[in-house]
């Protein structure tokens, strides 16, 4: 998932161990207790980046976290804005949470922040309960995350199937976009109902109140983000007229390196106030941002209002482990350092999003295209990630007056942007490449995520991800049945016998019931990968009923897992009775 720039799921990964996963192979060591919690190992990478720090490393660190605080300004308040929230929402979570993400994280080069990916939880959270229920909603995922991360937890995240990420990943990005359609033709709405055919019946009833000058500002918002970054690559024409100008290589070098979100705010801002456009700003929605630290706050907090905020809870947490973690991923792919620490990672984004609600914040999580920025702005390790936090708070308390002036129109242009370069859109082009459950599931996920909601369209992927799983396994799953003669039958069984694959022992059960006396059921069980309880009791079935006949069961070259399940069970001293192992 991304929020302005597509990324592909890694095959795999190479994990290279890190001090905490030392701790968790101690824990599980012979005689340990399985009941005892794991030992907490709490050590931020930082910690680990500060032994070899040099002044080298540290003008590289100010250099892309200033960058990255640039880039981070406009898309925190267009994540608030969107989200049914305050512009200083974003801002302050991106501020704070972005600082408590890389002080105790546990990748070096992962910026933290509000994301695309939560405006559609945020939206429908403010909607159904209000602002109040958000706030605790979050600090209780917060919990929950640094609960994963002690807990070692973090490796899991990655079981959660791609079709699945890949689907809803897509339905955000669809509703991130239909969700920006009101400031985009600038509707004269007061309010967006949170769901996608409320959402579309609500703008064709405002269409008559469309606002010319909103729809070129966003138009041309949307038109420079794309161009923009092609004006400076290698075979640009404007880049090589330039190089033939008076300083024009100095030049050309300064601007490619401007953000092009800050170029496009900074610009046709400028451009609607010398204009005086009729354009709605976020003054006049929102009033002034306000240029002074944000005041701590404790949010209201009852029991009854946990109760009901369990699957949004839930949403938050699993949803900002997911995106951290896929973003600390992708990060290892680009850079040549220490694989990040999963564990730590997601206790940083708990204390992160348990903090950020007490300062009226909304989720945290990693966000890619802000961390991509800082690799190559050249960040060399979780300093940068502070400078960028640091950045953000200096540019919020000198100019936050002026951004009463930004038109919200532009910030739609923005999130239009993200939302294009969030989805994966080339994946429903390669469907008819995948087999039909995986075209099952992604587009199950992204139908659900559009039309219902995010939460319903994990717990069915994830659903659907089991149900397939267990029929792909009982597939593979073989009995095969040879009659020797009248009294013998030699098998073989390969695959895993489990809950799901135990219809296939029918055939061997029916020639017990039917067997004459003294007859012999010789089973090769050498491929016969696992068993589970199901299948064992299926087994003393067919052995029960072999005995009633005088006839007997002979079990050969039992692997590891099925010969300690049958010998804990007391099944193969049973065998012993009236048959041989």
């Amino acid at each position: 998932m991304t929020e302005s720039q597509p990324t592909d799921e890694p095959a795999h990964e190479a994990h290279h161990a890190q001090p905490s996963d030392q701790s968790a192979a101690s824990d599980q060591s012979p005689g340990h207790s399985p009941w005892r919690l794991p030992r907490l190992s709490f050590q931020p990478r930082v910690l680990l980046h500060l032994r070899d720090y040099s002044r080298a490393n540290a003008l590289k660190d100010m250099g892309s976290g200033i960058t990255v605080g640039i880039v981070a300004l406009p898309l925190a308040m267009a994540f608030a804005i969107a989200s049914g929230l305050s512009p200083q929402a974003g801002l302050w979570t991106a501020i704070i949470g972005g600082l408590l993400v890389s002080m105790l994280g546990g990748s070096s080069v992962q910026i933290g922040g509000p994301a695309g990916a939560f405006i559609v939880i945020v939206y429908g959270i403010v909607e159904r309960h209000g602002v109040g229920s958000l706030l605790v909603s979050t600090s209780c995922a917060g919990l929950l995350l640094f609960a994963m991360g002690w807990l070692k937890l973090g490796s899991l995240v990655r079981y959660v199937p791609v079709s699945v990420v890949i689907g809803f990943t897509n339905g955000i990005a669809v509703l991130i976009a239909v969700s920006q359609l009101r400031d985009w033709f600038g509707l004269d709405v007061a309010k967006m109902p949170g769901d996608f055919f409320s959402q579309m019946h609500v703008l064709g009833q405002h269409i008559n109140s469309f606002n010319p000058y909103a729809f070129v500002l966003a138009s041309l918002c949307v038109l420079g983000l794309f161009v923009w970054p092609r004006l400076w690559n290698t075979r640009s024409a404007v880049l090589a007229t330039l190089k033939h100008l008076p300083g024009g290589t100095r030049g050309a070098s300064a601007a490619s390196r401007l953000p092009g979100p800050i170029v496009a705010l900074v610009s046709l801002s400028a451009l609607a106030y010398v204009m005086q456009l009729p354009v709605e700003t976020i003054g006049q929605r929102f009033g002034s941002i306000p240029a002074g630290l944000p005041v701590f706050e404790l949010p209201a907090f009852s029991w009854a209002s946990v109760k009901q905020l369990v699957l949004p809870t839930m949403t938050i947490a699993l949803l900002g482990a997911v995106e951290s973690l896929l973003c600390a991923r992708v990060a290892d792919q680009l850079i040549e350092m220490p694989k990040h620490n999963p564990n730590q990672e997601l206790m940083a984004q708990g204390v992160a999003n348990f903090a950020v609600p007490f300062f009226g914040g909304m989720p945290v999580t990693g966000t890619i295209a802000r961390t991509v920025t800082n690799i190559r702005a050249g960040a060399t390790s979780p300093v940068s990630g502070i400078v960028h936090a640091v950045t953000l708070a200096a540019i919020v308390l000198v100019a936050a007056p002026l951004a009463k002036h930004i038109p919200l129109a532009v910030l739609a242009g923005i999130l239009l942007y993200v939302a294009w370069n969030m989805g994966e859109w080339r994946e429903f082009l390669k469907l008819k490449q995948f087999s039909a459950h995986y075209r099952l599931m992604l587009l199950s996920t992204f139908f659900v995520t559009v039309v219902f909601d995010l939460t319903l369209a994990v717990q069915l992927g994830l659903a659907m991800a089991f149900v397939l799983f267990i029929k792909r396994q009982s597939d593979i799953f073989q009995v095969r049945i040879q009659h020797t003669s009248s009294t013998r039958l030699d098998v073989l069984m390969y695959g895993s016998l489990f809950f799901g694959a135990v219809g296939k022992l029918d055939a061997l059960g029916e020639w017990a019931r039917h067997c004459k006396p003294g007859s012999e059921v010789h089973v090769n069980t050498q491929r016969l990968i696992a068993l589970d309880t199901t299948g064992l009791d299926n087994l003393k079935e067919i052995v029960h009923t072999l005995h009633k006949h005088g006839a007997s069961l002979h079990l050969q070259q039992l692997q590891p897992q099925p010969y300690s399940l049958l010998e804990r069970s007391g099944f193969l001293a049973q065998l012993g009775s009236y048959g041989k192992e």
